[in-house]
């Protein structure tokens, strides 16, 4: 399990979406091994002030273009050993609204880079997939060869990645692994704009005393998983040893629910340790959204079996970091 460094010095590995909130952690994490890193970003959704830490290490190289170009793709997979693909358009309702871009994107992107990293003989291609891919199966914990029927452009999307992987490993015999990611959140995901994610908006309201708006009443509940468990699951998959782990796809998360109602609460328990105002804040509840599944829960157990992945941090433990790292960077 301590053995990434041996593994990963000196590689060179491709990080797609590598400003972006996954991309850029994985970036750093990456660089502190000593891979030498490659960051392919068109800062569509993100952040130049993500890889401020790295921007200048002697490791780390930024080329600015985008997935849905394909000679930017065969640049940027040159002399590589391993793809991150983490690149895509987020969001249910982004992809509700517009389905043409998230499938232009998630899609067609997702096909360039695969025939990209095919082209350069890229050694493993480990992509972020979704947990939306479960749709409208009702059966939980979520196992992973069992999905039902997708509910949003987005889900179908991410869907479709994992059947493009499935069919370049029997047809051009090439690597992939797909990390079905849970609801992650934690240090330098963006509060802001209409697609921001639950926990970062939900801070910043409260850090701004203003009240949440949860979908619905409340009792959806959801996988919520901290980035440092995600970073390790995308390190165990990049060096698995075990030929079994190799192409497939894996829950990422840390195997436990939370509804939103309990995810307030906690969120306003932490936050009141900076500012005791914000326990007092008022929740307010709206409608349910479309295309949202009601209940989230991974089972882990294909993760802990072929890749021995034990997950670093609890929801909370998460949670009281991610607060502490908004509180310290944001207000």
């Amino acid at each position: 399990m301590n053995d990434f460094k041996d593994k990963l010095n000196s590689k060179n590995i491709l990080v797609t979406g590598g400003a972006g909130f996954i991309g850029s952690n994985l970036c750093e994490e990456l660089i502190s091994l000593g891979a030498n890193v490659t960051c392919l970003d068109n800062f569509s959704t993100g952040f130049r002030e993500n890889l401020e830490s790295i921007k200048d290490h002697s490791n780390f190289k930024l080329i600015e273009g985008d997935i849905r170009n394909l000679e930017d793709c065969k640049k940027a997979c040159e002399n590589q050993d391993f793809v991150l693909h983490e690149a895509a358009l987020g969001s249910v309702p982004r992809s509700i609204n517009d389905p043409i871009t998230s499938n232009d994107v998630n899609v067609g992107g997702f096909l360039n880079m695969l025939v990209a990293a095919r082209d350069a003989n890229v050694k493993r291609f480990v992509y972020a997939a979704s947990s939306s891919t479960y749709g409208d199966s009702e059966s939980l914990p979520k196992v992973e060869d069992k999905i039902g029927k997708p509910l949003s452009p987005y889900a179908i999307t991410k869907y479709v990645n994992e059947l493009y992987a499935d069919v370049f490993k029997r047809t051009y015999d090439f690597d992939t692994i797909g990390l079905r990611y849970f609801n992650v959140f934690g240090r330098k995901q963006n509060p802001n704009g209409a697609y921001a994610a639950v926990i970062p908006k939900f801070v910043m309201q409260l850090m701004n005393h203003e009240s949440p708006v949860i979908n619905g009443g409340g009792e959806y509940s959801r996988d919520f998983t901290y980035i440092d468990n995600v970073i390790l699951m995308n390190l165990l998959a990049l060096t698995s040893d075990n030929s079994e782990s190799v192409n497939q796809v894996y829950n990422t998360a840390f195997g436990e629910r939370t509804t939103l109602n309990d995810l307030v609460s906690n969120l306003k328990e932490y936050l009141s340790d900076f500012d005791p105002k914000i326990a007092e804040v008022e929740v307010i509840y709206g409608d349910y959204r479309k295309g949202d599944v009601p209940h989230s829960l991974a089972s882990i157990d294909k993760a802990k079996n072929l890749l021995e992945y034990q997950p670093k941090h609890s929801m909370k433990e998460g949670l009281k970091e991610a607060v502490k790292w908004y509180w310290n960077n944001l207000k």
